[in-house]
C-alpha cells in the first residue's frame, strides 16, 4: 500500500473530526450546521467507498465474471444508503451512516477472502472505517444530548 494511501486516509478522517469537534464543543449555534456538515461528510465517503468497487468491477480480470453483479450492487447501494441516510434526523442518519460504512467493511472483508480485494487495502480500510463511524457515532451521541 503506497504511504500516501496511508496520509491521504489518516487525513481524510480530520473533516469528522473537525466537524464533531465543532458540534460537541463549539457554541450551541454550530451544533446544528456542524452536525450538518458531520453528515454531509459521511455521506460522500460512503459513496467514494461504492465507487471503489465500481471501479474494481470495471477492471476486473474475466476469472472475477462472475462477481459483476455483486461489485456493481456494492458500487451503488453505498451511495443510495447514504442519500436515505441525509434527509433522516441527526441521530438516525449519523447513525446509519456509521453502520453503512462498517458494513461495506464487512463486505469487503467476504470480498478480500475471495480474492477480490487487496489485503493492504482491507487493513487500512478497517482503520479508517473504525475511526470514520466512532466520529459519526459521536455525532449522534452530541445531537441526542450526549455531548
Amino acid at each position: 500500500m503506497p504511504s500516501s494511501a496511508r496520509w491521504l486516509g489518516a487525513a481524510g478522517l480530520l473533516p469528522f473530526y473537525l466537524t464533531l469537534l465543532a458540534a460537541w464543543a463549539g457554541p450551541a449555534e454550530w451544533r446544528g450546521i456542524a452536525l450538518f456538515a458531520l453528515a454531509t461528510y459521511g455521506m460522500v465517503i460512503l459513496s467514494f467507498l461504492g465507487a471503489v468497487h465500481w471501479g474494481l468491477a470495471l477492471r476486473a480480470p474475466e476469472a472475477e465474471a462472475g462477481y459483476a453483479a455483486q461489485r456493481h450492487g456494492l458500487g451503488v447501494l453505498p451511495a443510495l444508503i447514504a442519500w436515505a441516510a441525509l434527509m433522516l434526523p441527526p441521530v438516525p442518519g449519523l447513525s446509519m451512516l456509521a453502520l453503512a460504512i462498517l458494513a461495506t467493511a464487512a463486505a469487503e472483508t467476504l470480498a478480500a477472502r475471495r480474492g477480490l480485494v487487496p489485503p493492504e487495502y482491507l487493513r487500512l480500510r478497517w482503520a479508517l472505517s473504525l475511526g470514520a463511524a466512532l466520529a459519526l457515532l459521536g455525532g449522534a451521541a452530541t445531537a441526542a444530548g450526549g455531548g
